[in-house]
């Protein structure tokens, strides 16, 4: 028995954003009926290099699938050592062995699923209309964000990206314009103008304190927050979570590293003032968005399950199309 090594470049031609929202989406609606073990986070802290390591291990039973990722994240990695930020590496088990099926690469699958996220997110909470974006943070989760939310919004007319560093915004202007020619993307010059007049607002930054206040959010806002993903990380205003109906992907995960994680920390938030999970409106137990006026808050730290569909999409892919080498990479 060999082990699968499926690289970027393997997976790049193999995975569309289409289906790993529908993968995704099931991933939800399994974890809120409770079909799912996923352990929380493990996080290795290491503020001595800027950054931390993580481990996700989950199963989901009614598809066969274990996996485990491995990934980091390190915010200066890009102007220290002109590397990713965030890298990953995905391992797939076999359930009934324990044998490792096929080791991947994790960065892509991280990209795709995590915007993914955003767009189930979206479905159901935010308004059917939607006509504008606002995006605040230009890097790859910001394109990956995007590409999602063009997919499921036919009546997308408007996208306006805000960062820190504006050659950022304009390279994420120039790609996306040429990707998406009917719309009509903007670089702004402040996270207001990304803000005002936005249905829905994706913050994807590495953020320690608010970006987005609260006088800026107007009624029936939907905000997808991808950033704040670990302790201390924060992106919104918490007079924001305070008026808007507050899911989250999963409670544990938000409470110690989303985006409430600093307000509750500060004992201007609790536990109660989330409303649910986001698998629970997908299983349907209960309501999403219920008024147009209505403001929403999606918090995603990411969840293992979102990482063990995709993966077990890539490996039945690879498999199919005779993509990847294989290593005998264990003893058996």
């Amino acid at each position: 028995m060999k082990t699968l090594i499926l690289s970027y470049r393997d997976l790049e031609p193999l995975l569309e954003m289409g289906e790993v929202i529908e993968r995704v989406e099931e991933a939800f609606r399994l974890k809120g009926l409770g079909r799912v073990r996923m352990p929380p986070k493990l996080y290795v802290d290491l503020p001595e290099h800027g950054g931390d390591v993580r481990c996700m291990p989950a199963y989901i039973e009614d598809l066969g699938i274990v996996s485990i990722k491995l990934v980091n994240s390190h915010p200066l990695n890009p102007e220290r050592f002109k590397l990713r930020a965030v890298m990953a590496v995905i391992a797939l088990i076999d359930p009934k062995t324990g044998f490792p099926l096929a080791l991947m690469d994790g960065t892509l699958i991280t990209d795709l699923r995590t915007g993914a996220a955003g767009a189930v997110a979206a479905k159901y909470l935010a308004r059917r209309d939607v006509e504008v974006v606002g995006l605040i943070g230009a890097g790859r989760q910001g394109r990956s964000q995007l590409k999602a939310l063009t997919l499921l919004y036919a009546s997308l007319k408007e996208v306006k990206v805000y960062d820190i560093a504006p050659e950022k915004a304009a390279s994420l202007v120039e790609e996306a314009s040429r990707s998406y020619p009917k719309l009509n993307v903007v670089a702004v010059r402040s996270a207001e103008e990304a803000v005002r007049g936005s249905d829905i607002v994706v913050t994807a930054t590495p953020s320690r304190s608010p970006i987005v206040k609260d006088e800026w959010v107007e009624p029936g806002t939907h905000l997808n927050c991808i950033g704040a993903d670990a302790p201390g990380k924060q992106e919104l205003d918490p007079a924001i979570l305070l008026r808007s109906k507050l899911v989250v992907d999963d409670v544990e995960q938000a409470v110690h590293g989303g985006e409430p994680n600093v307000a509750m920390s500060m004992g201007l938030l609790s536990k109660e003032h989330i409303y649910a999970e986001l698998g629970e409106i997908v299983a349907g137990l209960k309501p999403g968005r219920t008024s147009e006026s209505e403001v929403t808050v999606f918090s995603s730290t990411g969840l293992a399950v979102q990482d063990a569909v995709t993966a077990k999409l890539a490996y039945d892919k690879a498999l199919e199309k005779g993509v990847g080498s294989y290593v005998e990479l264990v003893a058996v």
